[in-house]
């Protein structure tokens, strides 16, 4: 079971919310009643204390900017293990932490956005598969209404195929993870007109997987990860839902493969947009 850490910061933010208004409609009170020697309870002074903190970030979390790891490789070469990004909670419109009601429709999700959302699940799980919830990360490449073919790993939308430049072989870096890809093909992929992205497409140890044809439904998205040849996404276990959207990834502010080793920081990537 894995720790819903909205639910419990909500959790601990109402409790301690509870605590502040205690103290200042009751307690507070009952102290002005008893003069000047009346001393405020250090359990009621800690958690009231505590409330415009946890509240200021339930706020920023759900309504702003939140953070994430990437832990997967599935994102090379745009995103690498230890990336620490921030995303975009309200370019898809302002929801209500832990429940994820729509409260506001500011924007929609646009085709090449790299998306976080909560893992839909299969029709047939996989003993492998997180549990239904987690978070994920992947680029949106189709629309609702979209129609979306691939075939050895380069994409067709609505009958036309995208564009891809000259093939390189890639060189990994970072974490073990990212240095083991290292002979894939790399090449970039023109989703959106005028904004090429990398991607990983062929690896001499894996051969083309995930060919296809899909319709993505109302209210659904087609997504993929850049690194083609080890993504678990919706060539797999199908569409996500507009209401699993969690927002938009905007920029990297912090890689960091291995906590306990110096060298493990790449400067290099801090501030990086992600596109």
């Amino acid at each position: 079971m894995t720790l819903d850490f909205a639910l419990i910061l909500t959790v601990l933010t109402l409790l301690c919310g509870a605590f502040w208004l205690f103290d200042k409609r009751v307690l507070a009170k009952r102290r002005a009643l008893a003069g000047a020697d009346a001393k405020r309870s250090e359990t009621v002074d800690f958690f009231a204390s505590l409330f415009p903190v946890l509240a200021i970030v339930l706020v920023l979390r759900s309504f702003v900017y939140e953070p994430f790891r990437i832990p997967s490789t599935s994102m090379m070469p745009t995103l690498l293990i230890g990336d620490f990004i921030l995303v975009n909670k309200f370019a898809y419109g302002l929801r209500l932490p832990v429940t994820d009601t729509l409260i506001l429709g500011i924007g929609a999700p646009e085709r090449g956005d790299v998306a976080v959302f909560r893992f839909p699940g299969r029709e047939q799980p996989l003993p492998t598969d997180p549990p239904i919830g987690t978070d994920y990360i992947k680029r949106i490449i189709g629309l609702p209404g979209d129609t979306i073919e691939v075939s050895g790993n380069r994409i067709a939308i609505n009958g036309e195929p995208l564009a891809y430049g000259a093939s390189a072989v890639y060189v990994g870096s970072g974490a073990p993870g990212g240095v083991e890809m290292t002979g894939a093909s790399h090449t970039r992929e023109t989703l959106v007109p005028g904004q090429p992205h990398a991607i990983l497409d062929r690896w001499d140890r894996q051969a083309a997987f995930g060919d296809g044809h899909w319709t993505v439904p109302a209210g659904h998205y087609f997504v993929m990860g850049d690194n083609r040849v080890a993504s678990d996404d919706s060539r797999f276990w199908g569409f996500v839902p507009e209401s699993h959207l969690a927002g938009r990834a905007d920029v990297i502010w912090l890689n960091c493969a291995n906590w306990a080793c110096v060298d493990s920081f790449d400067w290099r990537r801090m501030g990086e947009v992600i596109r």
